[in-house]
């Protein structure tokens, strides 16, 4: 069981969260879909939910506080220093759209939106590192950003957190890895996708391991959420593509058995 107890690597994908109209319903879907169990920080942190598999956190769940912001899970990557980052953000070109603050005692973050318009969080860690566990069901295991201009997207975020990139595009997917080492196994990647509709925001999309993805595919409707895209095999594990009961996207993914 991949478990991490320090301080992620700057420029890893380290957490995700959503904030929702319905707190209850959100956990109640994904406590039923993953298993998670939540602790409610309190009033003071505007009662942000951790949710936690095996008595490690894995995802944040809070009440949105403008009922207009559209539901999302965002991704949030390592920082060594939110403010660093947040200056590099505005010289590749993107803009910050909250400026880095404190979050009581756990961390430092904020919210950046890049060269190609899709939102981002920046996560320093200081109380709080984020996910603790990683690369099993119900935690998290990918993350990819989805846009109409390939190019642009990774000289941004070479630029941002200078990664370099493994193109592994075919004849029918255009799509790269990005890392910080050269041919490193990869920290998520982005892919060329021309289905978004036009003026509809380029996206991150976060991708949560399952133990069955035809099941818990299935659990989605059950639960209130909806299907993109059915289960499908690929070169990388069974997947699908749903989203939880307010629209949210997310990915299934069963990785192959090691052999």
């Amino acid at each position: 069981m991949p478990i991490r107890s320090e301080r992620w690597p700057e420029g890893t994908p380290s957490w995700v969260d959503l904030s929702v109209k319905d707190l209850e319903g959100a956990k109640a879907f994904y406590g039923g879909l993953f298993g998670w169990e939540f602790q409610d920080a309190g009033e003071e942190a505007g009662h942000y939910n951790m949710a936690s598999k095996g008595g490690h956190q894995v995802a944040g769940i809070g009440p949105a506080m403008d009922p207009n912001w559209p539901c999302v899970w965002t991704t949030y990557f390592a920082a060594d220093s939110a403010d660093d980052v947040a200056a590099r953000v505005q010289a590749a070109g993107g803009q910050v759209a909250v400026e880095p603050f404190d979050v009581l005692d756990v961390g430092r973050m904020l919210v950046g939106i890049d060269t190609v318009g899709a939102a981002f969080g920046v996560w320093e860690a200081k109380l709080h590192i984020g996910a603790g566990l990683y690369n099993e069901p119900g935690a998290l295991i990918w993350n990819e950003l989805h846009t109409h201009d390939f190019v642009a997207a990774q000289e941004f975020y070479g630029k941002l957190f200078g990664y370099t990139f493994n193109d592994l595009s075919s004849e029918w997917l255009t799509y790269a890895t990005f890392d910080r080492e050269p041919q490193g196994e990869g920290l998520g990647g982005i892919q060329l996708d021309t289905d978004i509709p036009e003026g509809v925001p380029n996206y991150w999309l976060t991708w949560f391991g399952s133990a069955g993805v035809d099941a818990d595919t299935a659990k989605v409707g059950e639960l209130g959420g909806t299907v993109l895209m059915p289960p499908m095999d690929s070169p990388f594990g069974r997947m699908s593509v749903v989203t939880g009961p307010e629209g949210e996207a997310f990915g299934l993914i069963q990785l192959p058995a090691a052999e």
